[in-house]
């Protein structure tokens, strides 16, 4: 049997493109102008030639809009959240957090179970981030019993009404723990500012542990969010900086403002801002979009974004006062 032979199809041929009408440079519409770029800053000027000299350009841009965020919000009387996943710690970044939350910048935090775990082991022993390779090899990797025995401590203060975010806090303080001063959940504590830390049940280490994953937890971090959708009733105008949470905290984020809409809150003016080393789903959508008015947000490493973005939070609040 022969095959037909292909029909001619033109569009299989060479374009011939001497047709085509070029226009003018001048005419085109262009993205990026010489108005845009930044200058090269004199390696000994300030903070603020730094941040100045950054391109009108994507992050440069959105940088300085999320630093005026928040310093708007702070110079209006309204609040601002920082939200935090457990690398932010590891990478050595709580003390610029509690510092904002010691000037009156930031007004709470949330964590998920892991920032929350971090942040205690440091105050235990100053040092955190075990050996996963190493320590999984023989069973002992999140086996370390001081850092569930004050998760069952706090935890169990549900009882009283108090949620495991400021039982954790609490415990550091009554314990003297010799690196508290490195703790976020101690600051929360001195300072009683709200601090929810957020629990999927088997994502921790402590969980491991026996005594620990039962009623009690989970009454804990029930609390806590219910005390994360109180606060978020008052979130409008405020920020929310979300840091390094790729999952449970974009969820309870956009779960607590929709609570507070259903109660009758309409939370206008939110400006949410994110922070991460890659763009994820839930926070494009759960943070930056589906709940809030503005969304902003930036790619690349905490250990670098945040202390400049201190910086340039505290010097615009110097210039607005």
């Amino acid at each position: 049997m022969t095959r037909a032979a292909p029909k001619h199809d033109p569009r299989r041929e060479p374009l011939d493109l001497s047709a085509v009408t070029p226009i003018a440079i001048g005419e085109r519409k262009n993205l990026v102008t010489r108005g845009d770029f930044g200058t090269l800053v004199d390696p000994h000027g300030s903070i603020a030639d730094l941040i100045a000299s950054f391109p009108s350009i994507l992050a440069g841009d959105e940088l300085r809009a999320a630093i005026e965020a928040v310093a708007r919000a702070r110079r209006a009387g309204r609040p601002v959240w920082a939200a935090m996943g457990g690398h932010v710690v590891k990478v050595a970044q709580g003390p610029a957090l509690i510092d904002l939350l010691d000037r009156g910048i930031v007004t709470g935090f949330a964590m998920n179970g892991a920032t929350a775990i971090h942040d205690l082991e440091l105050a235990l022993i100053g040092e955190t981030s075990e050996n996963v390779e190493v320590n999984i090899a023989d069973g002992s990797f999140g086996m370390a019993a001081e850092t569930a025995d004050l998760f069952r401590v706090a935890a169990s203060r549900s009882a009283d009404g108090i949620g495991l975010g400021q039982a954790l806090g609490e415990a550091i303080e009554e314990r003297q723990l010799p690196h508290r001063s490195l703790s976020m959940l101690a600051a929360a504590a001195r300072a009683g500012a709200p601090c929810t830390v957020h629990v999927g049940f088997g994502t921790d280490v402590v969980h491991m542990h026996p005594g620990v994953l039962d009623a009690a937890l989970g009454e804990a971090s029930a609390l806590d969010f219910r005390i994360l959708c109180a606060h978020a009733t008052d979130l409008g105008g405020g920020c929310w900086w979300n840091i390094g949470s790729a999952v449970i905290l974009p969820e309870v984020f956009l779960k607590a403002v929709n609570v507070a809409r259903n109660l009758g809150h309409k939370l206008e003016g939110i400006t949410a801002i994110n922070f991460d080393m890659l763009k994820h789903y839930r926070t494009s959508v759960n943070v930056l979009s589906r709940p809030v008015g503005r969304g902003i947000a930036i790619t690349g490493h905490h250990e670098l974004l945040v202390p400049l973005f201190r910086a340039g939070v505290l010097l615009a609040m110097e210039e607005g006062s």
